[in-house]
C-alpha cells in the first residue's frame, strides 16, 4: 500500500488514465466526479470512491479539492468490489487517511506505518457503500441516448418517448434497459436527476432552482426524494456533511 496527498484548483480535470493497484481517492473538501466507459460517479466532501485496479477512469473536481489517495494491490483485496463505489468514508478511516498520507513507502509491517495501513485495510472493508453511481449500459444507441439525457436531466421523460426514439417497442426497450443497466429506467432516471443535483449543489445553485429545473413539483418534493436516499436535506448536505457514527 502506498498513501498520497494531493491538492487541485477548482474545475480542475485529470484526463483518463489507469493505475496498477486499486485506488480509494478520498475528497477532503470539494466535490469529486468520477467517470469510466461504463459509468458515472459523484463523490461529495468528506466521503470517497473506490477505483478497482486497471480501470480507465477520469476525475473532476468541482470546487478546490484536498485529496488523499491509498493504492492497494489488487492481491491485498480480492474480496473487494471489480466495479467503482461510492464509499462512506468512516471519522476512523478519516483519520487514517489523514496518518497514512506521511507513512515512508518503505514502512516495516509491525512498525506504527505498518499498524495504520493494516487497520485500514480492515476498515477499508466496512466502509457502507453511498447510491451514487449511474451505470451506462454497453449497448452504444442506448448508451448515447443516457448520456444525453445526463446533460439535461428532467424526470417527466416517458419509457414510450425513449423507445420511440430508439425504434422498439416499450416492452423491448424495457428489457434492454434493464439488462443493460441492472436498473429499471424509473430508478435509473431518478439517479440521473440526484447525480446532477449534487453536482449543481456544489455548483452553488439553490435547492429551489435544482428542484424545478428538474421537473419535480415542488422543492419539497425534491428534498423529500433527497432525504430519503441521502439521509440529509440537499440544503445542508455538501455545506455540513453528515456526522458518521
Amino acid at each position: 500500500m502506498v498513501a498520497l496527498g494531493n491538492d487541485y484548483p477548482a474545475n480542475y480535470e485529470i484526463a483518463p488514465h489507469r493505475h496498477g493497484r486499486a485506488q480509494l481517492l478520498y475528497s477532503g473538501t470539494g466535490t469529486m466526479t468520477v467517470r469510466t466507459e461504463h459509468g458515472a460517479w459523484v463523490v461529495p466532501p468528506e466521503e470517497g470512491v473506490w477505483i478497482p485496479a486497471g480501470i480507465q477512469h477520469s476525475v473532476g473536481m468541482i470546487g478546490q479539492l484536498t485529496t488523499s489517495s491509498i493504492y492497494i494491490d489488487m492481491a491485498a483485496v480480492p474480496d473487494m468490489p471489480a466495479t467503482c463505489q461510492v464509499l462512506s468514508i468512516s471519522p476512523l478511516m478519516r483519520s487514517l487517511l489523514q496518518a497514512a498520507v506521511n507513512t515512508s513507502p518503505e514502512y516495516e509491517p509491525q512498525s506504527r506505518d505498518g499498524l495504520i495501513m493494516a487497520l485500514m485495510l480492515a476498515e477499508l472493508r466496512l466502509l457502507p457503500v453511498l447510491p451514487l453511481s449511474l451505470p451506462f449500459p454497453h449497448h452504444h444507441k442506448l448508451a448515447r441516448r443516457c448520456r444525453d439525457f445526463l446533460e439535461s436531466p428532467h424526470l417527466h421523460q416517458s419509457i414510450d418517448d425513449w423507445a420511440d426514439t430508439m425504434a422498439m417497442s416499450r416492452r423491448t426497450f424495457t428489457r434492454l434497459f434493464k439488462r443493460e443497466t441492472g436498473m429499471s429506467f424509473a430508478v435509473w432516471m431518478r439517479q440521473a436527476c440526484l447525480f446532477s443535483a449534487l453536482r449543481r449543489l456544489a455548483q452553488g445553485e439553490s435547492v429551489t432552482t435544482i428542484a424545478l429545473d428538474l421537473g419535480y413539483d415542488s422543492p419539497s418534493a425534491f428534498t423529500t426524494m433527497f432525504k430519503r436516499v441521502l439521509g440529509v436535506p440537499p440544503s445542508r448536505y455538501l455545506a455540513q456533511p453528515a456526522t458518521k457514527s
